[in-house]
């Protein structure tokens, strides 16, 4: 009588035991599976960010361009001048197909490893007007490359002072925020330089763009 309790007492506890790792098995088969689905959901989020990023602007400028060619000892001169007129379309992106980025899937973290500088393209449309040359002073290829150079160069200097470049990286951080949003609703962190972002803020003073 007692083997026979014994051998129903072994039975049951095998078979509480098998029931444990089966339970144990099931949950750990849902727990694996959350962590795929958080991780593809912030991949997809990632992809959906990974965009061309661009700002648009448009500058004019007026300028005169003038030249003097002197021979005989600089006793004769030959001048050429001419008024220009600037109008240039000019974009600022951020391509975030080139962001490099890791998910930590054990951590929940994502760390932003490198985000690409902005791009910055220049579109002149130049205009000469009340052009003054003489046959031993002509406007010549090299002249039209002198102006062209110096046209991107000013126009630089005024995109610099301009809010375009700041209403680009405002555009970069809104897009970048979309990935903190989800971070944060899933219960992960958001990485960069070392720093946990934690709003938009954080993107302003530390991503430093």
């Amino acid at each position: 009588m007692q083997n026979l309790i014994k051998r129903i007492l072994v039975l049951g506890a095998a078979v509480l035991l098998i029931v444990l790792a089966f339970k144990y098995c099931e949950f750990k088969k849902e727990d694996d599976s959350t962590i795929d689905y958080n991780t593809n959901l912030i991949q997809q989020q990632i992809l959906n960010v990974g965009k061309l990023v661009v700002t648009e602007g448009h500058f004019s400028e007026v300028l005169t361009y003038k030249n003097q060619q002197k021979y005989l000892m600089d006793m004769v001169s030959f001048d050429k001048k001419a008024l220009v007129v600037v109008n240039a379309n000019v974009t600022v992106a951020y391509d975030l197909h080139k962001m490099k980025y890791d998910i930590d899937e054990k951590n929940k973290t994502i760390t932003i490893l490198n985000i690409p500088k902005e791009e910055i393209t220049i579109n002149p449309d130049i205009q000469f007007y009340d052009v003054e040359q003489s046959k031993l002073n002509p406007f010549t290829g090299d002249d039209y490359n002198k102006i062209n150079k110096s046209v991107k160069a000013n126009l630089a200097k005024k995109i610099e002072k301009s809010s375009l470049k700041s209403n680009a990286q405002n555009r970069l951080i809104t897009e970048l925020s979309k990935i903190l949003i989800l971070t944060n609703t899933m219960g992960w962190k958001l990485q960069y330089n070392g720093k946990t972002i934690e709003n938009e803020k954080d993107f302003n003073q530390d991503l430093k763009l």
